[in-house]
């Protein structure tokens, strides 16, 4: 019964239990004696801390640096590879190392990740699976080389650290080998700059990387138009990053006060880019101002580009209901942008997709705040906020959130990793097509 229920899966609820497993794994190994610096950890510890590895948050109830050995470490550094790349990526890859024919189920399930469409799976994973791991390797030789040149650590030591930092913020993670995470950095340009540099290239998603490299390499007469995604996510990303600045140089005397002109701007760069599912802070948001902390909840909410190791709504999906949105202004019957129209399945897909991460958000803020009442509303909806977007930002509350606060936020950074539709579609199991219809009434709206 259960071979025949596991062969039956949709793609979306293979991927939310692929997932899942691999969060369990995780658990059992950091549960582990070997995997702990001190008295083993307690069980919703290693869960959560499993589950913001292989979803890519980066948030954690017990110090990365502190609580870990380097088992335990390198065991969060697999499962922040693997939940990047994907568990399906992996599979197919696999299959393709051992010979094996990809079927038309794995495929599926490999496309339900973002990986690309069912005719060039095979090629979508290599490349997926090399420009992983070249930008992986850029940033791992910058940082390995200023750890070991700059601050005088050994080639040990620099060599891990540069490898786990690499890791983490081409897969947009945030976990950091550092107590303060890399406030001891704000004033390194050739620390955060390389850290951002992998941060928003593993926002943008697989699927534009790969299109952007495949126009880089066909000659310019034979190149065909951008698609949609493509231009909505680079263009978002531009414009996301320069309000994210904005916003931050608004801490010009507050938490930036601290730094020289340059820093000032460097440090408001990073915490733009950041929010945008990555997770490392170089400033301490407890100290940062209400409204700084509600823009940034908003970066978070948005996310980075599909497909790829960003959580949040997506930018395509902000798109499409601006789109939208400007279609109703104008009274425009069709919505569309950049001369292509866009079907109403996709713009129900990006209402569903807001509506439901919405509810997500403020239903588990209420529920926290009525599990801690000692946390400001600002507090619990920047940490609802970054688990569901995966970022991993926090102002300092998790660790003294009480537990049952910490396994809402356990599901939140689940649900941002497999969307709040695939969980949906998880949960709900096999959906029938209706064979009737029922008749039409247009509400009032508005």
């Amino acid at each position: 019964m259960l071979v025949y229920y596991l062969r039956h899966l949709r793609p979306a609820s293979a991927v939310a239990l692929s997932f899942f497993s691999l969060i369990a794994i995780g658990t059992v190994l950091l549960a582990t004696p070997w995997a702990s610096a001190g008295a083993p950890v307690a069980i919703v510890d290693a869960l959560f801390t499993a589950t913001s590895a292989v979803c890519l948050t980066g948030l954690i109830t017990l110090d990365t640096a502190q609580a870990w050995t380097h088992f335990g470490q390198g065991v969060i550094m697999v499962l922040v590879q693997f939940g990047g790349l994907g568990i399906m990526t992996i599979a197919c890859l696999l299959s393709m190392v051992l010979g094996a024919r990809l079927g038309l189920r794995r495929r599926l399930t490999a496309g339900a990740e973002g990986r690309g469409d069912l005719g060039n799976v095979r090629w979508v994973v290599r490349a997926t699976v090399f420009f992983t791991f070249a930008i992986e390797a850029v940033i791992f030789l910058f940082l390995t080389a200023r750890f070991r040149f700059g601050y005088g650590y050994g080639w040990g030591r620099a060599t891990w650290e540069g490898l786990f930092h690499s890791v983490s913020s081409f897969n947009n993670a945030g976990f950091a080998l550092y107590t303060d995470n890399v406030i001891g950095f704000a004033d390194d340009g050739l620390i955060l700059l390389p850290l951002a540099f992998g941060l928003m290239v593993g926002g943008l998603g697989f699927p534009v990387l790969l299109e952007t490299f495949r126009r880089l390499r066909t000659p310019k007469c034979l190149r065909r138009r951008w698609s949609l995604t493509a231009l909505f996510t680079w263009v978002g990303t531009g414009v996301l990053i320069i309000l994210g600045v904005l916003l931050m140089l608004t801490e010009w005397n507050g938490v930036l006060a601290g730094f020289d002109t340059p820093g000032r701007f460097l440090n408001a760069f990073f915490a733009a880019v950041s929010p945008r599912t990555a997770g490392f802070n170089a400033i301490d948001y407890a100290d940062a101002r209400a409204q700084t902390l509600l823009g940034t909840d908003i970066l978070m909410f948005i996310g980075g580009g599909s497909g790829g190791t960003a959580g949040g709504i997506k930018i395509t999906t902000l798109a499409v209901l601006l789109a939208t949105i400007g279609a109703e202004v104008r009274g425009r019957r069709v919505v569309s942008a950049h001369g292509r129209a866009m079907s109403r399945r996709v713009i129900g897909q990006a209402l569903s997709v807001t509506v439901a991460a919405l509810t997500l958000v403020v239903g588990a803020t209420f529920v926290i705040l009525a599990l801690s009442p000692g946390f400001t509303l600002d507090q619990v909806l920047f940490e609802t906020t970054s688990a569901f977007g995966t970022v991993g930002l926090s102002t300092g509350i998790t660790e003294s959130l009480p537990r049952h606060a910490q396994l809402v936020l356990i599901v939140l950074m689940f649900a941002g990793r497999v969307g709040p539709l695939g969980l949906a579609t998880t949960l709900a199991g096999r959906v029938t097509n209706r064979l009737y219809e029922y008749p039409e009434e247009r509400p009032a709206i508005g």
